[in-house]
């Protein structure tokens, strides 16, 4: 099992290109919404394969079946991606139980989100993410419709908001909050920087944007934020740039 030496705050950041399955195949969707799917390709290795040969040393991994079913569906494949690239990945959808979480470290994933199974049990997540064998490993998903945290595939608001949530995990041996603005993913119209500006100054848990780069700008704007990286996914699929462009734009010191 890989060790944890995840990157905390550090002026060096970190891209997270993104892979999103959904029944075996690579696809976006636009706005959290499965009935707004683009497919890009069938084969997810390839895919990160293709990420690897670029420069890439993360990856973001999302079960979007999973997410939906509470289920994890693409445990082989992730398996097999974990095994057959250098790739650091996390993953994230589906994971609703401590079951779900160990089948993914076994399987060589390196860290784990959650996100719905935490924003309905808070007391069983603090328990978990508290666990020795757990600490560092953990992701809180942190998904915000209108500031609001979004659960179930994001399907579901809760009453809290995402800053209130943030600033409760202070201090908590998680690896990282993926946080994502539901109303730009999968736009391509840019991040929401003062949003995710706010996020890491909630809390010191170090914070990973998602949702809304379509350009080079976009990576440009989030750089100079105390963040530990961003999620690329859509812009990458649709070629507005290259991995290897955003890598030197966005993982260059200073």
């Amino acid at each position: 099992m890989p060790q944890n030496d995840a990157p905390q705050h550090h002026p060096q950041r970190f891209l997270f290109p993104a892979i999103d399955l959904r029944n075996g195949e690579v696809v976006r969707l636009t706005q959290g919404r499965y009935d707004q799917q683009t497919t890009y390709g069938s084969d997810p290795l390839a895919q990160a394969r293709a990420f690897e040969q670029a420069g890439a040393t993360w990856l973001h991994v999302v079960d979007l079946d999973g997410a939906r079913s509470g289920e994890m569906t693409h445990l082989p494949l992730i398996r097999t991606i974990c095994e057959q690239t250098r790739l650091r990945v996390e993953v994230g959808g589906g994971v609703r139980s401590e079951a779900v979480v160990d089948a993914l470290l076994g399987a060589g994933v390196d860290r784990v989100v959650v996100g719905t199974a935490a924003l309905r049990d808070w007391a069983w997540f603090e328990s978990l993410v508290h666990r020795d064998a757990y600490r560092g490993r953990v992701v809180l998903g942190l998904d915000a419709k209108d500031g609001r945290a979004a659960s179930d595939g994001w399907e579901q608001t809760t009453g809290d908001t995402a800053l209130d949530i943030a600033g409760r995990v202070n201090g908590w041996p998680l690896a990282a909050i993926v946080y994502t603005d539901i109303a730009v993913d999968g736009m391509l119209t840019g991040a929401n920087v003062e949003a995710t500006r706010a996020m890491a100054e909630a809390t010191d848990v170090p914070i990973v944007a998602s949702g809304g780069v379509g350009t080079l700008d976009d990576l440009r704007a989030l750089r100079p934020l105390p963040i530990q990286g961003t999620i690329i996914g859509k812009s990458l699929y649709e070629g507005r740039f290259t991995i290897d462009q955003a890598l030197a734009v966005y993982e260059q010191n200073g």
